[in-house]
């Protein structure tokens, strides 16, 4: 038997070896848990809940933290696993935390529109914490789409809004950089929101999602392969997994201005944005203001994040920027590390 036969022979073993291993471990997982910080619902209004995240410790920003994110996918993407939860992170370093769930809208929601979101669920949010904790404005963190819309926000209420942290948050949408930004201009979105009757399935935009990085899943298939034997990877993976197929629908009368206003003719920038009887001036938006985008975003690239800088009519501005992807701003070691107390420290520094 040649050395070529008997290392071919070598290898399959090994590969046959960690393919059981693999099994086993998949069996032995039981149920795969994400979103774990414990929190209560404290407000709800429709479907849209306001939840309070629970404190071992009393908070030392005494300014409590209203999180915006984004409609397209779900909230615990902060919170994928304990060792990396920025929503952890953050609770460690001394903030109270609020977060708006938006929910899973059905046909009874398709109505909604971008004023719903914006100055009925956002603006009621904030009232709760305002009153609940006697204090006239809150701090604000929104994420991608949440953070166009926390934007929108600090500029129709500015009395309300004492800091304003914007994570990979699209805001000049005239970019040519990035497919998601490409496509969307030439998107017939009224064919697309009409034809599925008003609601928008979320299996249908990850389609899209998918296309921007048609390589993503044979390369995800390959890590899974490597790691099969390594229970605490798998059950990352698997963790990930559950966030990227949990894609609730979608509005249609918000997702119809969304893209229209927004990615094809850019009215936020522009100063012609109307949401509900507001006119959107970004000049009146004047809370200092932490804007943090990540070198490496393939879905918001820096340059749709770095104008609002310049946009704003904020004294107290800065931009941050994340060395990695639109994930990895959440979910990697430097989050913990790095982002997370830059955010609580920035906090700290303005909770006057």
């Amino acid at each position: 038997m040649t050395m070529d036969v008997l290392n071919a022979a070598e290898k399959i073993q090994e590969t046959t070896q960690k393919v059981l291993r693999g099994l086993e471990v998949f069996h032995s997982i039981d149920n795969v848990e994400i979103g774990t910080t414990p929190n209560e619902v404290v407000w709800q209004l429709d479907k849209v809940k306001l939840l309070h995240y629970k404190r071992e410790t009393p908070a030392t920003c005494k300014t409590p933290l209203v999180i915006s994110y984004a409609l397209i996918n779900r909230y615990y993407m902060m919170d994928l696993q304990p060792d990396r939860s920025l929503i952890r992170k953050l609770l460690e370093l001394g903030i109270d935390i609020y977060l708006i769930d938006t929910g899973y809208p059905t046909r009874n929601e398709r109505f909604l529109t971008m004023n719903d979101y914006i100055n009925v669920y956002i603006d009621g949010a904030v009232d709760f914490v305002r009153e609940t904790h006697h204090l006239d404005k809150v701090n604000l963190l929104g994420v991608c789409q949440g953070g166009t819309f926390a934007v929108i926000y600090s500029a129709i209420h500015p009395d309300k809004v004492k800091n304003l942290v914007t994570l990979v948050t699209p805001i000049d949408f005239s970019i040519e950089e990035g497919l998601l930004f490409r496509w969307s201009k030439n998107l017939d979105v009224d064919a697309i929101v009409d034809g599925f009757g008003g609601l928008v399935p979320g299996n249908f935009l990850d389609i899209g999602f998918q296309l921007l990085k048609p390589m993503l899943k044979v390369r995800k298939q390959k890590n899974l392969a490597e790691m099969l034997d390594d229970e605490d990877k798998v059950l990352n993976f698997m963790r990930m997994e559950k966030w990227i197929n949990d894609q609730p629908d979608q509005a249609g009368e918000c997702y119809r201005q969304f893209v229209k206003d927004l990615y094809q003719q850019n009215k936020l920038v522009k100063g012609e944005l109307v949401v509900g009887k507001y006119k959107v001036n970004l000049k009146n938006l004047t809370a200092p203001i932490l804007t943090i985008y990540a070198s490496e975003d393939h879905l918001v690239p820096p340059s749709s994040t770095k104008p609002l800088n310049n946009l704003v009519g904020s004294k107290d501005k800065q931009l941050y920027e994340f060395p990695g992807g639109h994930i990895g701003v959440f979910t990697g070691a430097r989050s913990q590390k790095e982002l997370g107390p830059t955010i609580a420290k920035w906090l700290h520094d303005r909770d006057k």
